[in-house]
């Protein structure tokens, strides 16, 4: 038996090689190869999920966020076929909203100290509970303030999109252009739910009974956020007491004026709504609306395929400055009677939406510790909600005083004026904020 060279022997000769060998031996060679590197994808979304649990909070994610497109819908179609008044169904809903805008701050602060699982779980289940009680209490015709107090405990309802978002915050603090992907992402999977929960909740509410939209509603809701929160891997550990800021995000600086253009943004979303159901009129005006969302769905993907802003406060300000713009031009399509016009209009007119959303969600985040991400995030929600709620208010108000045609000059007047908050009040103070 042959002995190998560390004996210090001197090896055997080894048989000559023929041609076969020679071309067999490259194949199967046992010199170790270099292993080549994994190919990544070059479109950003895809990279984006790449993260292992990023597929499964997202499905809970969705499965939950359907539902808020679902819930107001659904209670005016349940509320006002039960009592024959659109008033009271509109004041339900608006006690809702309300009530949303002082607890949800709140509920995102509790998030933050104590965790997205700890907090989230008990704050849906109440919820749940709140949508429940208000259908049982339709359905059985019981007074009407327990229809207010029912609705009213829905605002328990943790912002899953906010949670979301913090959660790829988290996951790619260290990679900005991911950060702005993701938060594009997040803004297209609202319109998405914003165009296919109403009509998810008509279409139940008409095909099985009055009540459907709101019980399948809940039980999506309940059942998206059961699987979201069973995603530990991805949930942002809780900051330290100790290491967290104290106060609001309102003393930040920035913070102030930033809510306010969420405030005078949400005021375009809210009035664009009213005045365009009220020039439609009819059947058509749900897909009319629908365009504006699509719009901005197809936007929103675009632009987290772009770079991101080495400045994001000036990009917030040329969004913002081309929101004013396409808002112009249903103004302009409205004066011509066309509904195809209109349509078109709509359409071009979303697309400014999702990319003002996306810059705005991102100087939000760098400019809230990540401490106190939730509540900052949240508190930008419901600025807007409170935009759309008195953009919704004073859109009513123009139609029945100047006409449906000209009410559309409102949205313009909206966006200019979170164009003017945007160009006098954000000041970049740091490098950090953008």
């Amino acid at each position: 038996m042959p002995q190998t060279a560390t004996t210090g022997t001197v090896p055997a000769p080894t048989p000559a090689a023929t041609p076969g060998a020679l071309a067999l031996a490259p194949r199967f060679s046992d010199a170790p190869r270099t292993p080549r590197p994994p190919r990544r994808s070059r479109n950003p979304y895809l990279r984006l999920f790449a993260h292992p649990g990023t597929r499964a909070f997202t499905l809970g994610n969705l499965i939950a966020r359907v539902p808020m497109g679902m819930f107001t819908v659904s209670a005016v179609i349940m509320i006002a076929g039960s009592r024959d008044s659109y008033a009271l169904a509109g004041a339900v809903t608006a006690t809702g909203l309300a009530a949303t805008a002082v607890v949800a701050p709140f509920t995102a602060r509790l998030v933050d100290r104590y965790g997205q699982r700890r907090v989230a779980r008990p704050a849906t289940a109440l919820a749940f509970l709140g949508s429940v009680s208000l259908l049982l209490c339709v359905h059985f015709g019981a007074p009407a303030w327990t229809l207010f107090a029912s609705y009213a405990a829905t605002a328990s309802t943790p912002n899953i999109g906010g949670m979301s978002r913090a959660r790829w915050a988290h996951l790619y603090r260290h990679d900005p252009a991911a950060v702005h992907t993701a938060n594009a992402f997040e803004q297209a999977l609202d319109e998405l739910c914003f165009m296919v929960g109403p009509v998810l909740a008509a279409l139940l509410c008409a095909a099985l009974f009055p009540e459907a939209g709101t019980l399948i509603g809940a039980v999506l809701l309940l059942a998206g956020m059961l699987l979201f929160t069973a995603q530990r891997a991805t949930e942002p550990p809780v900051a330290p007491r100790s290491a967290a800021p104290g106060g609001s995000p309102l003393r930040i600086p920035g913070v102030p004026p930033l809510l306010a253009v969420f405030l005078a943004t949400g005021a375009v979303f809210g009035s664009m709504e009213i005045v365009t159901l009220a020039f439609v009129d009819g059947p058509l005006a749900g897909p009319v609306m629908a365009l504006q969302a699509v719009g901005s769905f197809l936007a929103g993907l675009w632009y987290g395929a772009l770079p991101q802003a080495p400045v994001v406060r000036r990009r917030l300000l040329l969004c913002l400055a081309a929101m004013t713009a396409l808002m112009a031009l249903p103004l302009a399509a409205s004066g011509t009677g066309s509904l195809l016009a209109l349509a078109g209009a709509l359409l071009l007119a979303g697309m400014a939406t999702a990319p003002t959303m996306v810059t705005g969600m991102t100087l939000v985040q760098r400019l809230t510790p990540e401490g106190r991400l939730n509540e900052g995030m949240t508190l930008a929600v419901t600025a807007l909600l409170g935009g759309i709620s008195a953009g919704a208010a004073a859109g009513g108000w123009l139609v029945e005083w100047a006409g449906p045609a000209k009410a559309y000059a409102l949205p313009v007047c909206a966006a200019a004026l979170a164009t003017t908050i945007a160009t006098t009040a954000l000041r970049p103070r740091r490098a950090r904020q953008g």
